[in-house]
Formats: structure tokens, sequence, C-alpha cells
């Protein structure tokens, strides 16, 4: 891996950190003000969907500059490089290399600009991780698709403006990649009903979404009917080298460390015990092999070549991550540990509590441990099938 900068790579990433100088100053406060302000700052200069063709409003950057400008970012704690995730993650993508000119001149200038929000509308009640056997059923009437069916785990789709919906318009395919359809749904049509789940922290990121004999205009269809699967993968060309997460993997350890040295029981710091010491030094380690493994992922999309099942190495350290720095902030505060703020004395307002509730969000979504398991295994060690 050799990761030394082209003269125009390392004129970017000085011109970030500059820009990062003046914007945001050590101990700048977030107001309403501040972001509208960055917001704008960051559209001018085309950094948000940095790297869609500029045709489309992009910033037409490279892999390298795209990873120095999300490195750079997270390395200050920047805030989000636009403000439609989803649309940006998932559903941009999609539309760039699927859609239709009109739909592009349609839904991507709003994506950039973070007009409203989207959701994504794939797992169901029996389909979560094994997405392609989804039955969301969908039948072509005339100009119209009717969608009948449910989705769950749905993030923010109660405040969504728009979802991305997988159907099935195809019962009898022989393979169950086929006869999906992927449609473009705004969620203020008739017939979608949204119940937002409660998580054990008390909020409510997730929801059902149900669907009864919703109208969807065939005009709203992304990809041709049947191929919706390939329109689905297709966001999965996006950065995926994890540095984003390690930085903020990095962040998270050095908090805990502070809190073990801040932590004092049976008259001494948390961080003097050793077993506290040892498992904050597994976890940098699992950190270190994150890093390693992106940089890695890096140097494939550089020489051009795909990026395949091998991501999910860091998906699974991830998770492992997630669950145990969380288990390992609550036994360093001990009783203490379930305290959730409000009128209770807790460390830090309660945030270690909620952080070690929210797990669920980032080892579930995307797949869970086992099927992460299970495609290292199969995939990448050529090991049977269970």
């Amino acid at each position: 891996m050799d990761f030394q900068l082209s003269e125009e790579e390392e004129a970017f990433r000085n011109e970030v950190r500059a820009f990062l100088d003046e914007t945001l100053p050590e101990g700048t406060k977030r107001t309403p003000e501040f972001m509208a302000d960055w917001n704008k700052q960051i559209r001018e200069r085309r950094w948000v969907g940095f790297s869609w063709p500029r045709y489309v409003g992009g910033g037409g950057g490279s892999i390298m500059e795209q990873v120095i400008l999300k490195d750079e970012m997270a390395q200050r704690k920047a805030p989000a490089l636009g403000a439609c995730f989803m649309g940006l993650a998932w559903v941009g993508p999609s539309i760039i290399q699927y859609g239709t000119e009109e739909q592009k001149q349609k839904y991507i200038p709003d994506i950039l600009d973070g007009h409203y929000q989207w959701c994504t509308g794939y797992s169901e009640p029996d389909s979560g991780s094994d997405l392609a056997s989804l039955k969301c059923k969908c039948e072509r009437e005339g100009d119209e698709y009717v969608v009948n069916g449910q989705k769950i785990w749905t993030s923010i789709a109660m405040w969504s403006k728009m979802m991305i919906l997988l159907v099935r318009t195809d019962q009898a395919s022989e393979s169950k990649h086929d006869g999906i359809t992927c449609l473009l749904v705004e969620m203020d049509t008739p017939g979608i009903e949204v119940r937002p789940i409660k998580n054990m922290s008390g909020g409510a990121i997730f929801a059902e979404v149900f669907f009864d004999n919703v109208r969807v205009p065939v005009e709203n269809r992304l990809g041709d009917e049947g191929q919706g699967w390939k329109v689905t993968i297709s966001a999965l060309a996006s950065e995926r080298s994890s540095i984003a997460e390690v930085h903020g993997l990095i962040r998270k350890i050095a908090e805990v460390k502070e809190l073990a040295q801040n932590t004092i029981r049976g008259g001494r710091a948390m961080s003097d015990d050793p077993g506290i010491r040892r498992r904050i030094a597994e976890a940098e380690t699992r950190i270190e092999a994150m890093r390693l493994n992106g940089m890695r992922f890096l140097t494939k999309q550089l020489k051009g070549e795909p990026l395949g099942s091998e991501t999910s190495i860091n998906k699974l350290h991830r998770a492992a991550l997630e669950i145990g720095l969380g288990e390992l902030a609550m036994e360093i505060l001990g009783s203490s540990s379930t305290l959730m703020g409000g009128d209770d004395p807790a460390v830090d307002g309660g945030a270690w509590a909620r952080f070690s509730l929210n797990w669920p969000e980032v080892v579930i979504g995307g797949g869970t441990p086992n099927i992460q398991k299970n495609i290292i295994a199969e995939r990448l060690l050529g090991l049977p099938k269970d």
C-alpha cells in the first residue's frame, strides 16, 4: 500500500484543512444559523455528493480525494457532508445509474440541497438480512403500480418525504433475485401508514410501514421492471473503506479512556484496573485492524478493482466494538451506569447508558453479525454453506 499523495491531492487536503480552520474553530457552537451557513458553503464547494458526476451537480471527485475529504472531516468532528443521509448514501447513486433524465432533474438537486429526507423500504418481517426473499406485493394496473404489504425497521420513515421501495412484481420467478422492482414513492400517498418502533433507550428512529392498495405512477419506477435487485446493489459502488468509521471509533475509545481515568471506585481510578486496561487494549487492537483493512480496501479501489464480500470483515469488527465499548463503559461506571439523565445524577447526562442501548442501529442494520460471518466463511474462505 503506497499512499503518498500527489501534488494535486496534497493541495486538496490543504484546501480542506484551511476551510475547517476558518469555518470550524475549536469551541464552535453548532447553532441552526451555523448549520445553515455550513450546508450552504459545502454545497457551493460541491463537497456534498463529492464523488458524483459534475453533470448532476456533484463534485466529480476521485476516490482518493473523497477519502481525503472524509478523513479530514472525521478527524475534526465536522458536521455531515449534506443533510439528506439516505438520499446521499443510497438513493442518489441509484438514480444516477438507473434513473431517467426526468428523475435525475427532479430528485438529485433536492438530495444535494437536503430539502427533505428519504427512507429505504427494504426489510420486511420475514426478510431482513435475506433481503431478496421480500414479499411486498406489487401489481401493475395501467399506468400505475398497486402495492400491498409491509416493511419494518425503516429508518426515519416518520419524517421522510420520499421512500425508495423494493417490491415483488413477479411472484413466479425462478430466482428470488428476479421479479423485484424498485419504486420511488411519496410518503403522503393514500394507503401508507407509518408506526414508530421505540428502541431500548426510549428513542424511535425505526418504524413499521404498511401499504394498503398504494398507487404509484409507473413513471416512478427506477430501472426496469423486475430488475430492482440490480438497482439496489448499485448503491454499494460508493467508497466503502470504513476509514471515517475508524475515526469515530478512535474518538470513542479516547472517551472511554477518559471515563476510566475520571471514575474512582474502591479508592483508585478504574484506569489502573488491569482488567479494564486489557479490554481497552483489545478494543484499540481491533480498531487498528479495521484501519488496516480499510487501507486494503482503498488500495483495491485505487487499482480499479471492485470491492466484494471482504467489506463484511470491518462490519463484523464494528459490531463487536459498538457492543463491547458500551459494555466496557457500563462496567467502568458500576452501579451508576444505568442512570439515564434527567433528574438523576448521571455521569455525562446518561450518555453512556444511552450509548450502550443504541447498538442495534449499527450492529443489526445492514446485516447481523451472524450474516457477516456466513458471508466471510462462504465467499472469502470458501467454506460450505451452513
